[in-house]
């Protein structure tokens, strides 16, 4: 839910944000393609027809894993729990994953150079900003940026936090094995792999099957690094960070617990409504 909560927002902005999601997904596409006025119907096409078909299928399963959310959020915890919820979000989200790469799949044999000389501009500049967020010189201050952004998280589905359960969550980011080096690093190598994947799909024609495998080897080695150190960092990291999440949901109040359930039940019954109604069909020309 703490992964969830950062891009859900409110209720009302659920719905919203939900409504106009071809048109913003459209938008951060093109922001790193920079797709041709030849590629753009094709593309906004099968947007349109990602979020009909999204609408329909998944969210009323995504309101139906928020319905056990709301009724766990209200009771004490444990780091297996804690994972346990993990592991479901990913389980949630994994028909998303493979339709997207089934449409993928489709699509990336019209890409060219200039599509991956502007991926490339956008992978730099995000790597930039990257390092202007989580890799600040002074340790004193990476700490107090990872403890802010942390608690922004935690305060969008809890509500206000007071100073004890902010101590406890400054006393996780001060002992956490997250290594922004390493991360930045492994971020940079899945960038490359990720341009050299869609550069001989373009370079060697092959059938859909064969593309679709590529795409999702290609996730298969962002989830999961070729380094089999990072691979043990990222183990320690995601142990580390289910007993963390515990510790911040123990810490909360019975009033802050009921306001989980409350923000829980806005996003069921904004993702109910919304799988009522027609979709919007693709962005506008």
């Amino acid at each position: 839910m703490l992964l969830l909560g950062p891009w859900l927002g409110g209720c009302s902005a659920v719905r919203l944000v939900y409504d106009t999601g071809p048109q913003l997904s459209w938008w951060w596409l093109d922001g790193y393609a920079d797709f041709s006025s030849a590629q753009e119907p094709q593309v906004k096409a099968a947007l349109g027809e990602f979020f009909a078909w999204h609408r329909q299928t998944q969210l009323p399963a995504w309101a139906a894993l928020l319905a056990q959310a709301e009724a766990d959020v209200v009771q004490p915890t444990t780091p297996a729990l804690a994972c346990r919820w993990a592991d479901r979000l990913r389980d949630a989200l994994q028909p998303t994953l493979e339709h997207a790469l089934d449409q993928a799949a489709d699509l990336a044999p019209g890409l060219g150079e200039p599509q991956f000389r502007a991926i490339d501009r956008r992978f730099a500049k995000v790597m930039t900003q990257m390092r202007e967020d989580y890799l600040q010189r002074d340790p004193a201050a990476r700490r107090a940026a990872s403890v802010e952004r942390t608690v922004e998280r935690v305060e969008r589905l809890y509500g206000r936090l007071q100073a004890p359960q902010r101590r406890v969550i400054e006393a996780g980011i001060a002992a956490s094995p997250f290594d922004p080096e390493a991360w930045a690093a492994e971020r940079r190598r899945r960038q490359i792999d990720t341009l050299q994947t869609l550069r001989r799909l373009v370079a060697e024609p092959a059938d859909h099957a064969a593309r679709l495998a590529a795409l999702r080897g290609l996730v298969d080695k962002l989830e999961h690094s070729p380094d089999p150190a990072y691979r043990a960092y990222q183990q320690r990291l995601v142990a580390y960070n289910c007993a963390f999440a515990a510790r911040i949901h123990n810490a909360t109040t019975p009033s802050q617990r009921a306001h989980a359930r409350a923000t829980l039940q806005g996003w069921r019954e904004d993702f109910s409504a919304l799988a009522e109604k027609p979709p919007p069909g693709p962005p506008p020309a």
